[in-house]
């Protein structure tokens, strides 16, 4: 980070041109091949030095929050072996606890990321925890200035501007209502609801399933309770759609489409399509990267900016050593709940761990 000639703090971008990162959203099937298709992308869009940020904020309610976010770390050292990322799982899971989307600690991996992502859990959960945190804060910088941000599945909801309460609607039974959203793109100007399942069919033949669980009958009720107009930006199963903030041209990747419902019309757009989701006069450079970032953030962002630089990593003790390569075993040897318990205890003593192609790293909690 650094002062320009105007005297406004700028954040380091990432070595590649461009000033915003691409914002990818994921119907299902993060760790699918068509899922794969799109972190190859990324893999050869950043280059060296891949280091990818898992954040577990979605299914932080979850007693194996730790293992959702962990199949997607071990997924992704496998695709992306050759390209040896560095992979680090947030265990940013509830707020009021070391674990919290606040902990400063927990959230350093973060400021090295290019990629971050995340993805299942419940929706109405990652936006309230997410809501005004540090974790979301450094998040919309970092994406801002190069970062890639991946969603998918009950991410991709929380993100838009009103929240589709998926369980509490299909599973415990309560009316049909929206719920506050993270509002992600309304600082590009846009005011997306973004549903993904869009063409679900596991009930069969008895029951539709279709748009995200709640049914085609049911969704068309709640479009009519959505505050406002907002775009619907509705996803298929095993599909993306990549957005390039600087343009917001989105193009769709996988094996079905994207819809979008825009001033009562739905545009459906199919693998290898473009669609442009910019207004008229529509200019990303115009916009403040610190915009709603609270000044304590900006403070905190220079301070931990210049720590990341100059100081250096304390290492682990013998003990926490075997321990990391008792997990590695573990994990080759497919036993992923014995994995789960090691990091467990290396995490209770302080030390996170980062999944890479040659095996575990360790990091000290500050």
């Amino acid at each position: 980070m650094y002062k320009d000639s105007s005297g406004k703090y700028n954040y380091r971008m990432t070595d590649k041109k461009g000033t915003h990162g691409p914002v990818i959203l994921i119907g299902s099937g993060e760790t699918s091949s068509t899922g794969g298709v799109i972190f190859e992308k990324l893999a050869k869009h950043y280059g060296d030095n891949l280091r990818i940020a898992i954040i577990e904020t979605p299914a932080g309610f979850e007693l194996n929050s730790n293992r959702v976010a962990g199949r997607v770390g071990d997924y992704l050292s496998k695709r992306l072996q050759n390209y040896h990322p560095v992979i680090d799982i947030i265990p940013a899971r509830k707020r009021g606890g070391l674990f919290s989307p606040d902990n400063e600690s927990i959230l350093e991996p973060l400021y090295s990321a290019n990629v971050i992502f995340l993805g299942p859990g419940s929706p109405t959960y990652a936006a309230r925890q997410l809501e005004g945190s540090l974790a979301y804060e450094i998040l919309q910088v970092k994406q801002r200035t190069g970062t890639a941000l991946v969603l998918a599945s009950a991410a991709t909801i929380a993100f838009g501007s009103q929240t589709l309460p998926v369980y509490e609607i299909f599973k415990a039974g309560m009316d049909l209502h929206w719920q506050s959203g993270l509002n992600f793109f309304q600082y590009y100007g846009r005011d997306l609801v973004i549903i993904p399942h869009w063409n679900n069919t596991q009930g069969g033949d008895e029951l539709d399933t279709s748009h995200c669980f709640i049914g085609e009958k049911r969704f068309a009720e709640l479009r009519a309770l959505l505050k406002g107009t907002p775009d619907i930006l509705g996803i298929d199963e095993h599909t993306s759609v990549w957005i390039e903030p600087d343009t917001l041209t989105a193009r769709v990747y996988g094996k079905g489409f994207v819809h979008l419902y825009h001033d009562g019309e739905i545009t459906d757009v199919k693998n290898g399509q473009t669609i442009s989701l910019a207004y008229p006069g529509y200019s990303a450079t115009s916009f403040d990267v610190f915009d709603g970032i609270r000044p304590e953030v900006i403070r905190h962002l220079l301070i931990l900016d210049r720590d990341l630089q100059e100081s250096p990593r304390e290492q682990p003790p013998e003990n926490i050593k075997k321990l990391a390569e008792l997990r590695d075993t573990a994990r080759k040897a497919g036993d992923f709940t014995k994995a789960d318990e090691l990091r467990q205890q290396m995490e209770d003593a302080g030390w996170r761990v980062q999944d890479t192609a040659s095996g575990s790293q360790l990091e000290r909690f500050k």
